[in-house]
């Protein structure tokens, strides 16, 4: 593969035989893996707690049926 650089751009090269502009600089790249995982972590956070959330109803639908079964005696 042959490369030229993009005028203007330092971080940008193009691909000769696709003509597709690429990135070269591995910070940005980075950066944006990090935000990346941290959105994901934010994901999962939210799906933890939505869980617990859950189970929190059914067991308090749970102690909620069992009083009224020993009210009903």
């Amino acid at each position: 593969m042959e490369y030229s650089n993009v005028k203007g751009h330092t971080d940008l090269i193009r691909d000769n035989s696709t003509r597709a502009i690429l990135s070269n600089d591995s910070n940005q790249y980075d950066n944006y893996l990090q935000r990346r995982a941290q959105r994901q972590q934010g994901k999962d956070r939210i799906d933890n707690m939505e869980n617990d959330l859950k189970s929190l109803k059914d067991d308090i639908n749970e102690i909620k049926t069992l009083l009224r079964a020993l009210s009903n005696g």
